[in-house]
């Protein structure tokens, strides 16, 4: 199946989608069981992608670490006021095999499911976890060279970074896998990519993966770039039997040795720290664009405008945000009106457009990937109308495949500064156009929107709002010579249709 441009994915929590799915059907699910209306839902909105996160095999070790840790447990509480043990499953990113997860049905399952999927025309995703394995990983105590080693004295000053454990080479004490910013994660072992067989190893498995699917999403990949490993481990990461530590780029031969056998299989890092480009050139499709979310949240328009006026290639190949499992809410961050706008220019640029299961229903809880159940929340039907009118209109074409392009407001009169405000982009495929524009501010804004065509000399246009009913007729020559006139409400939007009238 060949990859579409400018893709829609759709991402859920696998754990709690099997828990209500058992829930409805009264009786233990598997991915097998996964209906064809939720299915046809998918089609019917658009995406080209699903991404199940947390598919694979966890271990008792990471349960019981999820249970018994006093800050993460209150937060679980925090989100399931009636919590048990039974509901706090362990983190998915704690993983102890790269096999389907039994209480999900195993391969075979999954199999089962991505068959249904391609079948419509819907292509799978997986989740890669490169950092680290989980503390009961087979490979912790048949393979130690794999890990990066602490000592006595780490153990003793930093029991929240290491812990002893035995191996086939006697007692040793591991590096909990970590990003160097923040305390270690206590239900994992890091991984040493400094040491040839470890990476040999890893390059095998992402392979093994890529068989079951048809892309993944590399968790935290940048923490994996030479550099960042030389500062976060040093010394530590040399390979205990002395061979020559290797300090090459993982990314670029690892890829490579998938699409050797998958030409088509597709890469997203999850990247931070403005590495995305390194990441993008080390072979990733798509990478994490994180910087547009924090700049869309601050309600910044200078800083979203110059981040979109990056270069055409990188914004092509970027991930498109408003939430994912990681950030808070949508509809707890942003209040309506901008929640819309922000959605908008998300949706309304290049690159690979990523919802999150209970987004466009309105969820307001975020709900930590540790647990396997969720508090009920009803939908909010107002939120729910505006993302499936939004998702038919980015399904079109001239949203996909067409040519985009950001264009210039110009004041609509002088001493009026609010045309700065106003964000507008246009799109064209065959002669079909669509012009979009958002004031992504709290003050009425008024501009001139420049158009980019230039046979609008003798034609009269017609521009209808996809977003309401309204429409407006225009002369070609008054659009040719100033623009398009648009006096728009704070934080409103167009999505116009632009036809000859």
């Amino acid at each position: 199946m060949k990859a579409k441009v400018n893709p829609t994915l759709y991402q859920i929590n696998t754990r709690t989608w099997m828990n209500e799915l058992s829930r409805k059907l009264g009786r233990p699910v598997t991915l097998s069981d996964v209906d064809d209306e939720f299915i046809d839902s998918l089609v019917a909105r658009g995406f080209d992608w699903l991404w199940p996160l947390g598919v694979w095999q966890t271990g008792l070790v990471g349960r019981s670490v999820s249970r018994s840790n006093p800050q993460w447990v209150d937060e679980f509480r925090s989100v399931l006021p009636d919590i048990s043990p039974q509901d706090i499953t362990g983190s998915p990113f704690a993983i102890r095999a790269y096999r389907v997860h039994e209480d999900f049905g195993g391969n075979a399952a999954l199999a089962q499911l991505r068959m249904r999927l391609k079948r419509r025309g819907i292509r799978l995703l997986l989740d890669f976890v490169p950092n680290h394995t989980a503390r009961d990983h087979y490979w912790v105590t048949t393979h130690p060279e794999y890990y990066v080693d602490g000592d006595e004295a780490d153990l003793e000053r930093e029991p929240h970074n290491y812990a002893r454990v035995q191996t086939v080479s006697g007692s040793r004490v591991f590096a909990f896998g970590r990003d160097p910013y923040f305390p270690g994660w206590p239900d994992t072992f890091q991984l040493n990519y400094r040491e040839s067989a470890c990476r040999k190893a890893m390059a095998e498995e992402l392979r093994a993966v890529s068989t079951l699917c048809d892309g993944v999403r590399c968790d935290m990949a940048m923490l994996l770039l030479p550099d960042v490993i030389c500062r976060t481990w040093g010394a530590r990461a040399l390979p205990a039997d002395g061979s020559p530590a290797i300090d090459t780029p993982f990314w670029p031969e690892a890829i490579a040795g998938v699409r050797e056998q998958k030409p088509n299989f597709l890469f997203m890092a999850e990247v931070y720290w403005d590495r995305e480009w390194d990441l993008q050139r080390q072979g990733f499709d798509y990478t994490y664009d994180k910087r547009l979310y924090d700049r869309l949240c601050s309600r910044n328009i200078d800083s979203v405008r110059s981040h979109l006026l990056a270069d055409p290639e990188f914004q092509s190949r970027s991930v498109r945000f408003l939430e994912n499992h990681d950030e808070p809410r949508a509809s707890a961050t942003f209040p309506r009106d901008i929640l819309r706008a922000a959605n908008v220019i998300a949706c309304a640029v290049p690159g690979l457009r990523f919802f999150y299961e209970g987004q466009l229903e309105g969820r307001r809880r975020r709900v930590p990937m540790h647990l396997g159940r969720r508090p009920d929340e009803p939908v909010d039907v107002d939120a729910l109308k505006f993302y499936e009118r939004l998702l038919q209109i980015i399904k079109r074409p001239v949203l996909r495949q067409g040519r985009w392009r950001m264009l210039t407001s110009d004041a609509a009169w002088v001493g009026n500064p609010t045309a700065h405000d106003v964000l507008a982009f246009s799109w064209e495929l065959n002669g079909d156009r669509v012009l979009v524009a958002v004031n992504y501010a709290d003050t009425r804004a008024q501009c001139y929107v420049r158009l980019p065509w230039s046979d609008l000399s003798g034609r009269k246009l017609s521009f209808r709002d996809q977003l309401s009913d309204a429409k407006y007729d225009r002369a070609g020559e008054e659009l040719q010579a100033r623009g398009l006139y648009l006096d728009v409400p704070a934080w409103q939007t167009h999505i116009f249709e632009v036809a000859q009238g």
